[in-house]
């Protein structure tokens, strides 16, 4: 595969090269944006303004810039040293290829309180992050293709609105959802809920989108396989990760048109993909900075601020044009992603200051609404992971999705529901993932529980009843003439 960036290097004077100067010459010829990324890996103090006047003072010299923002017994040292300094990008290892070799998880973290690491290379962000990415992923022509087609259909998306500390308010970009065929759709539309609202907008993906999507099903499952191998405790998957090939049949696609359009902090919903769920994410046109920050847990015995809980910095994930990203099995449990706002962006030629990202799911049949509980208002629950509590950190929880519903957008109560799943008492519970929602809903909770695959409750606990009442009638023929059992239309030999 190409390399990540195809490089120029500049005409060098005369003079013999300084070590400085031979690592960051080709460096010269990169955009303004790459450039300010790398001042800002390697003064992480310094405000973007700052770096960007340097920069702009040194005729865009990265090299130049660096020296004079410096501090003065610095100045005349060794200009690597500051290479090393922990917390920030000390190698810009590019070209890492669909395929190649992964290293395992760093020893120790890199990141500080208050603090950026910006991360560019491919080890270096399986080693430090909860992902992988691919650069150069499609061929240059598929990838333009697409990012073609994408940009005529995101001409008529539409911001999402939710609840938020009882104000309804809009998503700072536009998206759309699409599935597989026009009954997907329909059904999407009819028994699906997100953020407390039904979708009025879920499309049908286009042949090329489809196309793109097995190429996209191929790598990830490469991805999880060298995830588990490389990074986790004796080669094992993780506990509630499922050992099924990871299958896309959802998408959505957001447009972010500008630099100021974003998405602030969160995890993705797990209702519809079950625990531990893996996310591919495909980057098309102007690049943007993916940030990550993992969650760390508060003791519920400490009276005072705990400043362990803030202790863990932001890591800047760099996507370029044409980049695949896997948000692997510890992700949406661990960490919280965004994409923010950016000083400055480069135009890219097809998609002039917009940025089409395809964030490719997993929508598992076990987790369908009709299984899953309803809460005493009639709405489907959200399925939700406790991430701040230290006592219940690893378990999930079922809750009422009424507080996060615009009132023009409360959904009915649906009337044709198969239920599924253990019945539990309703009681207000806060012990949540720090979600932003609040108010409204009847404060339903019942914990959820899986076996070691992430399969629910009503999956296994039935299977097994029907396992029994096997064992308890020796004469049923049925379990031993290759019929199978089936729970509604779930598959359970």
């Amino acid at each position: 595969m190409d390399p990540f960036l195809q490089r120029k290097k500049r005409k060098l004077d005369d003079h013999e090269p300084s070590s400085f100067e031979a690592k960051y010459a080709e460096l010269e010829e990169d955009s303004t944006e790459l450039k300010l990324a790398i001042l800002a890996s390697l003064h992480p103090d310094l405000e973007t303004e700052t770096l960007l006047e340097a920069l702009t003072s040194s005729d865009g010299s990265v090299e130049k810039a660096s020296v004079s923002i410096s501090p003065k017994d610095a100045v005349h040292g060794s200009p690597t040293k500051g290479l090393a300094t922990p917390g920030i990008q000390s190698s810009l290892r590019f070209g890492t290829s669909y395929g190649q070799s992964s290293p395992g998880p760093a020893t120790r973290s890199l990141t500080k309180k208050g603090k950026t690491l910006h991360l560019y290379s491919p080890e270096d962000i399986a080693s430090h992050t909860p992902c992988s990415i691919i650069h150069n992923f499609l061929s240059p022509s598929l990838a333009d293709e697409l990012l073609s087609e994408l940009m005529t259909e995101s001409q008529t998306f539409t911001s999402a609105s939710f609840k938020l500390f009882d104000n309804v308010v809009q998503s700072p970009h536009t998206y759309s959802f699409y599935v597989s065929s026009l009954d997907e759709a329909n059904q999407q539309k009819q028994d699906y809920v997100y953020n407390g609202s039904y979708l009025n907008d879920v499309r049908q993906i286009t042949p090329l989108m489809q196309r793109v999507s097995d190429l996209v099903k191929e790598a990830v499952n490469v991805e999880i396989k060298r995830r588990i191998q490389t990074h986790y405790p004796n080669g094992q998957k993780l506990q509630y990760q499922t050992p099924k090939q990871w299958q896309p049949n959802a998408a959505f696609v957001n447009r972010y048109a500008g630099a100021k359009q974003s998405v602030g902090f969160h995890s993705d919903q797990l209702t519809y993909l079950g625990p531990r769920a893996i996310i591919g994410s495909l980057s098309l046109g102007v690049a943007r900075e993916f940030r990550v920050r993992k969650i760390v847990p508060k003791d519920n015995d400490s009276k005072s601020h705990d400043p362990v809980a803030d202790a863990s910095g932001q890591i800047a994930i760099h996507l370029p044009h044409n980049s695949l990203l896997t948000m692997h099995a510890e992700m949406q449990e661990e960490w919280k992603h965004c994409i923010s706002p950016a000083l400055t962006i480069t135009p890219h030629p097809i998609s002039g200051t917009s940025r089409i990202n395809i964030t490719y799911r997993w929508y598992r049949e076990s987790f369908h609404p009709k299984y899953t509980p309803r809460c005493r208002c009639g709405l489907p629950c959200v399925l939700r992971s406790v991430q701040r509590k230290k006592e219940n950190r690893g378990r999930y929880m079922w809750m009422c999705h009424a507080g996060f519903t615009p009132p023009t957008q409360a959904p009915k109560a649906g009337e044709n529901r198969v239920k599924h799943g253990p019945t539990s008492e309703a009681k207000e519970k806060k012990d949540g993932d720090g979600s932003d929602g609040s108010g409204g809903g009847c404060s339903y909770f019942q914990w959820a529980e899986f076996d070691d695959d992430g399969e629910p409750e009503w999956m296994w606990s039935d299977k097994k009843k029907k396992n029994k009442k096997n064992r308890e009638l020796p004469g049923d023929e049925s379990r031993n003439n290759g019929t199978r059992n089936v729970i509604g239309k779930f598959d359970l030999k």
